[in-house]
Parts: structure tokens; C-alpha cells; sequence
């Protein structure tokens, strides 16, 4: 198929595109570059220039003629998105409707999504299935769960197939060791830990020892890019055969403590990594983790890589 990648330059977007590629689809990629880099793109793929925001340019691409679309441009730091809500509105909002208003017109009928778990806010049990209560507590997983009612609305009313694909902490780099384009400004656990390791901040904060855990620390659902990469190809072919959408979560289902990342950074870099353990952040649960039960059902995915040495391994080959 061809497939439009929009957000291709960008930390997931890149593994999404190496994975395409691998099971021989025609990759174009679509960025304007903001949080996207260069030395993220493949040789042999189209790279348009070109904003979400702007109508025009998503049309220009659209025109191209496209089987099927990725999106992967919004804004994702949960904590910016309670400060600047007319930021998070107008990228991810109207520029989630531009996108599929430029693919309709031109016939692409297809969209893979980037959703994400905050869609689902405080967890009232464990592990979160796709069923579990939509509270989100910050304004990007509002953004995230009205694009997800749009999709189904453009599908009910446009035939628009889609996939919503809800992950939570996406994180390790390419085992093969092609992709290695630092993400820009990481908010993330381990990036800032490997920063740590590599020199580039003194020490990582802890936020919190005292919660209700095996360890003290918070837990969290840390899955390999590769393997989300993988179920954005899984989820595009399950469309493309069933003509049907999907709502799915990925998840290891069992998490990882924030001190067991930093042990094992420890062991896997040789390195100190200074820590310092200061107050609880508001709002953070104790524990956050997904069942991938239905993934595994409709799709047959299961993680490959998102095991805590494999993370951080991968991670430190591109930090070192």
C-alpha cells in the first residue's frame, strides 16, 4: 500500500516508518520538522515539508494519492497541555481535522492513530482494558479522546476505517541501531536517564518513595517503539483485510518501578546516575499498566523487545 506518515521524522514516527517499509509498503513522509529531524529519515522515502495546520499542504500531499495514513503530529507533554490548552486545541484538534478532512476529499480512507492512555485518567482497576472509564486528567488526553470520537464519526458518516492504537510510555530505540535521532526536549523516564548517565544532567529526580508499590516508586507501562512501530503495521492490515476499525490498547501488562529503571541503567552503563528523591508530583497514580489482551486477539501482537534491559540498552547505544 501507500501510506502517508504524518509526524514520519519524529521519535515514533521514524521506528513507524522503518516498520512499513520492512513489510513492503510505499512510505511518504509528512513533517513540518518542529520536533522531527532530518538525520530521522530514510533515503528511499518521499519526505514532503509541510504543516497540519496548513490546509493547503495537506492537500498538496493527499493529491499525491494514498491508500492509507499514519497520524503521529500531535503535542504529547501532558504537563504543558494544563498550561497552553489553546496550544494542544489548535495542533491537535483542528490539526487532526484538517488531516482527515484532506484525506476524505482525496479518498484515503485509512488512518492509523497515535492515541494514548491518558484517555483513561486514574485507573479504578488494574490492568486498564479498552472497557475502563474515560476520565482523562490533563488536557492532552482530552485532545487525544475527542479525536478518538471524531474517528468514529468520520467513519459512521464517511467510511473512514480507522485504528485507534492507546499505548503509554513509548521508549528504547531501534535494535538494529539505524534510527538514532535524540528526541527533542524529552520528558520521559529513561531519555532523562540516559542524560543523567551520559553527562548531560547531574542527577534525575525521583517523585515520590512512599507510594503503595513493590518499591516505594511509581509504576509504569513502558513499551518498546519497535514493538508499537509493529502494531501500527498490524493494525493497518487488520483494516485493509476486515474493512472494519479498531480500538486497542498495547501494553506489557505488568509495568516497570521508576527505581527499577534506574537500577538497571546502573548495571547496563557502567554509570553512577546520580539520583535525588524530592515530593510526590499531584496527580500521579501509584500505578498505571494496560492489558494487550484484545491487540492480541485481533492483531496476534505481543512485545518483543519491552523488556526493562532491552529499553535501556537500546537507549544507551544511542546515548553513548
Amino acid at each position: 500500500m501507500k501510506v502517508l506518515i504524518i509526524g514520519g521524522a519524529g521519535y515514533i514516527g521514524s521506528h513507524v516508518v522503518k516498520e512499513m517499509m520492512k513489510a513492503g509498503h510505499e512510505v511518504t513522509v509528512f513533517d513540518n520538522l518542529s520536533s522531527g529531524l532530518r538525520c530521522n529519515l530514510f533515503p528511499q522515502n518521499e519526505f514532503i515539508y509541510g504543516n497540519i495546520l496548513i490546509p493547503q499542504d495537506l492537500e498538496a500531499a493527499f493529491a499525491k494519492g494514498f491508500d492509507a495514513f499514519v497520524h503521529l503530529a500531535a503535542f504529547k507533554a501532558a504537563g504543558e497541555s494544563m498550561i497552553a490548552p489553546e496550544k494542544y486545541s489548535v495542533n491537535n484538534i483542528t490539526g487532526t481535522l484538517n488531516i482527515m478532512n484532506a484525506a476524505v476529499k482525496y479518498g484515503c480512507k485509512k488512518m492509523i492513530f497515535s492515541s494514548s492512555a491518558a484517555v483513561f485518567g486514574a485507573p479504578e482497576y488494574l490492568p486498564i482494558d479498552e472497557e475502563h472509564p474515560k476520565n482523562p486528567e490533563n488536557y492532552y488526553g482530552f485532545t487525544k479522546l475527542e479525536i478518538e470520537r471524531f474517528m468514529a464519526w468520520y467513519d459512521q458518516l464517511k467510511g473512514m476505517r480507522f485504528a485507534a492504537l492507546r499505548y503509554f510510555n513509548a521508549a528504547g530505540y531501534d535494535p538494529e541501531g539505524e534510527i538514532r535521532g535524540l528526541e527533542q526536549k524529552p520528558q520521559n523516564l529513561l531519555p532523562r536517564v540516559m542524560e543523567v548517565a551520559a553527562g548531560m544532567q547531574d542527577k534525575i529526580r525521583v517523585f515520590g518513595t512512599d507510594y503503595d508499590t513493590r518499591d516505594g516508586t511509581c509504576i509504569r507501562d513502558y513499551v518498546h517503539v519497535t514493538d508499537l512501530a509493529r502494531a501500527h503495521v498490524m493494525a493497518l492490515e487488520y483494516i485493509a483485510k476486515n474493512d472494519k476499525s479498531l480500538t486497542v490498547n498495547l501494553g506489557t501488562e505488568k509495568g516497570t518501578t521508576v527505581k527499577e529503571i534506574i537500577d538497571a541503567a546502573r548495571r547496563i552503563t557502567g554509570k553512577p546516575i546520580p539520583s535525588e528523591d524530592v515530593e510526590r508530583r499531584p496527580g500521579d497514580p501509584a500505578c498505571l499498566y494496560a492489558t494487550s489482551k484484545l491487540a492480541k486477539e485481533l492483531l496476534g501482537w505481543e512485545p518483543k523487545y519491552s523488556d526493562v534491559d532491552t529499553l535501556v540498552s537500546t537507549t544507551w547505544e544511542v546515548y553513548k
